[in-house]
């Protein structure tokens, strides 16, 4: 069981009950999100309590999230329907150029809400990103788009995939996996 829940002095706490937690356990993401994961054998109220013990807990780990990853700091919320309308046209372009530049070959390209990763690229080769890419600098985009369409050839992440990847990246793959670490998904 998965919910979200206001919290007066929080805000939205994502509460995960599931049979493979023993304990109960608190995250703040770079974003600020908080989750509490707690066993099925914990009741929501005694997860709750444990979250109040823990509130200053919380409130320092936001702040500190939101120094080391200022990029991430704004809340999350759902993106707007002309942002996901411009993605929809915006990415599968990229990824096209991108593929027809390289000599990829694709499926599908669907955009997401995702909160967790930029992208994915699935067993037939059809590629999920983020719409989170159109608040990224664009080299960094199309560095996520290169690394998507390099799965379609590699589907892990060896040394032939990184070797693959730096020579589409012009020898940078690298240095922009270093600076796409000030970035995380979740509009």
């Amino acid at each position: 069981m998965t919910k979200t829940i206001l919290h007066p002095t929080l805000g939205e706490i994502t509460l995960s009950r599931t049979r493979r937690a023993v304990r109960i356990a608190l995250s703040v993401r770079p974003n600020g999100s908080v989750r509490l994961s707690f066993p099925s054998w914990v009741t929501q109220g005694r997860a709750l309590r444990f979250l109040e013990e823990k509130h200053d807990w919380v409130a320092e780990n936001r702040r500190k999230m939101a120094e080391k990853y200022p990029s991430a700091a704004t809340p999350l919320s759902q993106p707007s329907k002309e942002l996901r309308d411009e993605a929809k046209v915006v990415i599968p372009q990229m990824v096209a150029r991108l593929a027809d530049l390289h000599g990829f070959k694709f499926g599908a390209v669907r955009i997401k809400n995702t909160r967790s990763r930029w992208g994915s690229c699935t067993a037939k080769n059809d590629i999920n990103l983020s719409i989170s890419l159109m608040h990224l600098p664009s080299h960094l985009a199309e560095y996520i788009v290169l690394h998507e369409l390099c799965h379609t050839v590699h589907k892990n992440h060896s040394a032939r995939f990184h070797a693959l990847l730096d020579r589409v990246t012009g020898g940078r793959d690298k240095s922009l996996s270093r600076e796409l670490r000030s970035y995380r998904p979740g509009i």
